[in-house]
């Protein structure tokens, strides 16, 4: 290895604990309230179309989440949606904003385990009081010596984010399960790119692999870190 690793970044939602099954109980909660109007799939590709669009106004996280589930409603019922159905689409979203932390395999160990080896950095989107009440949660925030709540991740932000916090990229890993938001852009940073699949993925996270890249590497789940580190340290 060219370059000796220092830092390890590391996404939050789906990596660290889970995220992603939240979001889909409250879209089928959202799929029986507006029952009366369209097809569950419909609506489904209605909300995605939604989100997509409202990236770039409200960006990751609950909050737009609920905010594109207003519009959908609007849209699929014609303007005829009720003022009561609304309320119950924020108080779900506000249900996903209390909802307790459960980690994923691995996680705490492999975090423990690293904290004295590397320099470890959460980087992360979303809300920002709701990622931070769920990093508290987790009892996981003492061990990274920054955190990073970020309104997008791409190869300009990992550059600064491991410059700032460790010795450039060509010494940092990221390690996620979004290819299109940790992996990829990471790699195009000069980092080592870790995925780590999980078995639920938003549709706008999933993108391509780059199977053939020598610093793209991918795990079953976080307990295969440590191999995967002696080998390359």
């Amino acid at each position: 290895m060219a370059e000796k690793l220092t830092t390890i970044g590391f996404d939050a939602d789906d990596t660290l604990w889970h995220n992603e099954q939240i979001f889909r109980l409250t879209q089928d909660r959202f799929a029986e309230l507006l029952s009366d109007y369209v097809a569950k799939d419909h609506l489904y590709e209605k909300l995605l179309e939604a989100e997509r669009r409202n990236l770039g106004h409200y960006g990751f996280g609950v909050k737009g989440f609920v905010l594109s589930m207003i519009e959908t409603a609007i849209e699929v019922s014609d303007f005829r949606v009720s003022a009561h159905t609304i309320r119950e689409l924020i108080d779900a979203g506000q249900e996903m904003l209390t909802h307790p932390i459960q980690l994923l395999p691995h996680a705490k160990e492999v975090i423990i385990d690293l904290a004295d080896k590397f320099r470890l950095i959460l980087i992360t989107k979303g809300d920002l009081l709701d990622q931070e009440r769920k990093l508290a949660q987790s009892g996981l925030g003492d061990f990274f010596q920054g955190v990073e709540i970020v309104s997008n991740k791409t190869p300009e932000i990992y550059t600064d984010i491991f410059s700032r916090h460790g010795n450039g990229a060509k010494s940092a890993m990221m390690v996620g399960n979004s290819l299109r938001s940790d992996i990829l852009p990471a790699i195009r940073a000069g980092s080592w790119g870790v995925y780590v699949p999980h078995n639920l993925t938003w549709e706008l996270e999933q993108d391509e692999a780059p199977e053939n890249h020598p610093k793209y590497h991918t795990l079953k789940d976080l307990g295969g870190l440590q191999n995967l580190l002696e080998k390359l340290c």
